[in-house]
């Protein structure tokens, strides 16, 4: 079994900056994509960005230039930098990683719990 546990979501003024960080931990070989996405009121979640184990990285176009995505392989951790924030981008931002738990196993997709964002106008 495997535990994400996401921190550094919070209220924050329009044009402000947070840092999300999310900890993977358990029965762990490898992991291969991690990823954040997001859920607002009354919406469906949608992808904000991906990074894959070589650090490729993917981002959603309503986040490009203002958030970046990153990871330590090392720590199994993955952050979310992201800056000048909109109201829009409120939501419940979830953490997701494909875990290999062992070395003959296929990527099984883990999710965080989620952390609140609040950017107030």
């Amino acid at each position: 079994q495997v535990q994400l546990v996401e921190s550094g979501g919070g209220l924050v003024q329009a044009g402000g900056s947070l840092r999300l960080s999310c900890a993977a931990s358990g029965s762990i070989f490898r992991i291969n994509v991690m990823g954040w996405y997001r859920q607002a009121p009354g919406k469906q979640r949608e992808l904000v960005a991906v990074i894959n184990s070589g650090s490729s990285t993917t981002h959603a176009e309503s986040v490009k230039d203002r958030f970046t995505i990153s990871r330590d392989n090392a720590k199994n951790t993955v952050f979310l930098q992201m800056n000048s924030l909109k109201p829009e981008d409120t939501a419940v931002y979830y953490c997701a990683a494909d875990v290999r738990e062992t070395i003959g196993s296929v990527p099984r997709r883990y999710w965080g719990q989620g952390t609140q964002v609040t950017v107030s106008s």
